[in-house]
């Protein structure tokens, strides 16, 4: 594929991505370290309720780590995917079970692996505060609706 090629293809996903959720219109300041703890607390918390072991990621609008936490007993695989999941929300937009739809309805949507650094596994929930990008995180750990469900609870404690 040539590099104009996988130029209009990135462009041809980030519209249809567009067109399937929308996104808020700019990045606002990045969440801080101590609102980032409570976050990935949040995101603990609902873990240990449904006695599941997680790794939490929380990071700035460009990608950057900010907090990271991993339970006891959590896979070794999750430490990295956590962040990956953060990084991917933060930096599209979006959380990542838009891309995991994407994939699993085939066709077009399997265009979605060529984006750079797009993890589209459920798990990444961006923060969102006065409609602007803050930050994301992300939770890995558990089966992919399990890693949403705590991510969920983590991104909805911010507002």
């Amino acid at each position: 594929m040539s590099r104009h090629d996988r130029a209009l293809t990135v462009i041809l996903l980030l519209s249809t991505l567009n067109a399937v959720a929308q996104t808020p219109k700019a990045y606002g300041p990045s969440v801080g370290v101590e609102t980032a703890k409570k976050i990935a607390a949040v995101a603990i918390d609902e873990a240990q309720k449904n006695h599941w072991y997680m790794a939490v990621a929380v990071v700035d609008p460009s990608g950057t780590l900010i907090y990271y936490e991993k339970m006891d007993n959590t896979q070794t695989g999750s430490a990295n995917v956590a962040i990956e999941k953060a990084r991917t929300s933060a930096l599209y937009k979006r959380p990542t079970k838009a891309f995991q739809d994407m994939v699993t309805g085939g066709g077009p949507g399997l265009r979605i692996l060529g984006l750079p650094g797009a993890v589209p596994i459920e798990g990444g929930v961006p923060l969102i505060v006065d409609d602007k990008v803050v930050g994301a995180v992300g939770v890995s750990g558990g089966v992919s609706d399990q890693d949403g469900q705590c991510a969920q609870a983590a991104a909805a404690s911010l507002k």
